[in-house]
């Protein structure tokens, strides 16, 4: 990879390893500290319907080398149940109990239903309360369309929140870069952030090695400034935690 480029972190949501790759990861204490060793981020997707206590995040921070960083889903209680419109306190509450992942904790993961629409009062109020409470990196996974047009790529631009780049790509716009992606756009001092669901099949099928290979090119492209998450969600199979083994691979050799 060129000095000028961008260096990714490849990782799945949760850390499974399926049967078939377990001989790539070392032995360990934990499913976590095996993953940990050769995979440099995790997506905490158990938070979006679950509450956890200060003590299992201190403790998966443990269980993790220093570099290692978490991005962590919003619950669902927030984006789904009550559409964004959260008491402060609320927002406030919730990234406190995050405390335990320290400086390990990256990415908050702000993931919308297919049915909210962009309310640009109600959400800019949500964004401002989360960063409040949180001056790392937040980024927003819509779905609806009408947040992949010039105002709802506005919004997230003025509150600084960075668009998730979507596979598949629904609606149209979904896969493009977007939202906050540095103060010149070019997503210097910006975090991008790529999040794959597998297709055809979404959640379950793996990726093909033609379709990995592209996407490393593009990630390439990125400057060396621009943090950028690669992360797998194609878990239902057990295909997110051999796909991130190549592309983390493949992106080595770009």
């Amino acid at each position: 990879m060129s000095s000028r480029a961008a260096t990714p972190i490849v990782g799945t949501a949760a850390w499974s390893l399926p049967r078939a790759v377990q001989g790539a990861f070392p032995e360990g204490d934990s499913l976590l500290s095996r993953y940990a060793q050769v995979l440099p981020c995790t997506e905490i997707n158990s938070t979006f319907s679950k509450v956890h206590r200060p003590a299992t995040f201190e403790r998966w921070a443990a269980q993790t080398p220093p570099g290692f960083r978490f991005s962590v889903k919003l619950p669902k209680a927030m984006t789904h149940d009550a559409r964004l419109k959260v008491p402060s306190r609320e927002v406030r509450d919730f990234v406190r109990s995050l405390q335990g992942l320290g400086e390990r904790l990256g990415v908050l993961l702000v993931q919308l239903p297919p049915s909210l629409d962009l309310d640009r009062r109600v959400a800019r109020a949500f964004f401002r309360a989360l960063r409040e409470s949180f001056d790392g990196a937040i980024v927003c996974e819509p779905r609806h369309a009408s947040w992949f047009t010039e105002a709802g790529d506005q919004l997230l631009v003025e509150e600084r929140v960075g668009r998730v780049i979507a596979d598949p790509a629904r609606p149209a716009g979904a896969g493009d870069p977007g939202g906050w992606l540095g103060d010149h756009g070019d997503g210097r001092g910006a975090t991008v952030y790529y999040r794959w669901h597998g297709a055809p099949r979404m959640y379950w099928s793996a990726y093909g090695d033609d379709w990995l290979r592209d996407r490393a090119r593009d990630i390439a492209r990125w400057p060396k400034d621009t943090q950028v998450w690669c992360i797998f969600d194609n878990t239902a199979s057990g295909a997110a935690t051999a796909d991130a083994l190549r592309m983390k691979a493949l992106l080595g050799d770009a």
